[in-house]
């Protein structure tokens, strides 16, 4: 059974799931869709072409849906898509896409800390974590599991990969490789995120062919395009392997290096 507190307001349009919980003086916007089982906790608006999944928590005065910030939109009805049971703290801005049908999204599984923000456009995957403070600016993308500590910042159009890791103040100025340890404002990359990959399930010959493709790439001053071609020709094709090769193939603005 829902539990709707008198002072909320949800708009003529609104969807709400079933068992869902509105707290005080929270909002729903007449375009937004909230899922079964989900909380929006006091002072909390969702407003906007925005959909939220089931049995998210999202704590007071954080804002999803509210326009993006691009000064290159011109209408229509860009919106925001969250998964299923994430966590988003107080004071989480996340901002809808600038083009006519493109959304903003977050995964599921995620924890979004106190004052992070989302900008438009951004593709937030599954299990990720944004600690408090740290900022994505437009169009970032932040792949599965991985981990961002506090007051870090990714520039427009950056990448961070699947289970990489990001030191607390890291600025993300070039694309972050997969299953990574990057750090600074001057970002490097430190290591391979070992435990990471553990808690995540990844075999320890993955683990190792990892750490061999990490010495290859950062350790043995290759050009990058004689690293990969090492990397494929010494180790063994193994998923993640591939993945960390096709991620840097793939990358238009570089990888930190």
């Amino acid at each position: 059974m829902s539990e709707i507190h008198s002072t909320a307001i949800v708009m003529d349009g609104a969807e709400l799931g079933a068992d869902i919980k509105l707290g005080p003086y929270s909002v729903v916007g007449s375009a937004a869709k909230i899922g079964d089982g989900t909380e929006l906790m006091s002072h909390v608006v969702v407003d906007g072409n925005t959909t939220i999944g089931s049995e998210c928590v999202i704590h007071p005065f954080a804002c999803i849906g509210g326009p993006t910030q691009d000064l290159k939109y011109d209408g229509g009805n860009p919106g925001v898509k969250v998964g299923d049971n994430t966590v988003i703290r107080e004071c989480v801005t996340i901002n809808t896409a600038t083009n006519d049908g493109d959304f903003t999204e977050v995964g599921s599984d995620c924890l979004l800390m106190a004052y992070s923000h989302v900008a438009h456009a951004c593709k937030v995957g599954d299990g990720v974590i944004i600690a408090n403070g740290t900022q994505l600016a437009g169009d970032v993308i932040v792949e599965d599991f991985a981990i961002l500590e506090g007051l870090c910042g990714a520039v427009q159009f950056r990448r961070i990969g699947k289970m990489a890791f990001l030191g607390a103040y890291t600025k993300a100025s070039r694309d972050v490789p997969p299953f990574m340890i990057a750090d600074g404002l001057d970002i490097q990359i430190r290591g391979i995120n070992k435990v990471g990959m553990e808690r995540r399930g990844v075999s320890e010959e993955s683990r190792a062919a990892i750490k061999e493709a990490y010495r290859i790439l950062y350790r043995q001053k290759l050009p990058l395009a004689e690293a990969l071609e090492k990397i494929e020709a010494e180790l063994e094709p193994l998923d993640e392997v591939r993945y960390l090769v096709n991620f840097i193939r793939s990358s238009e603005v570089g990888i930190v290096r």
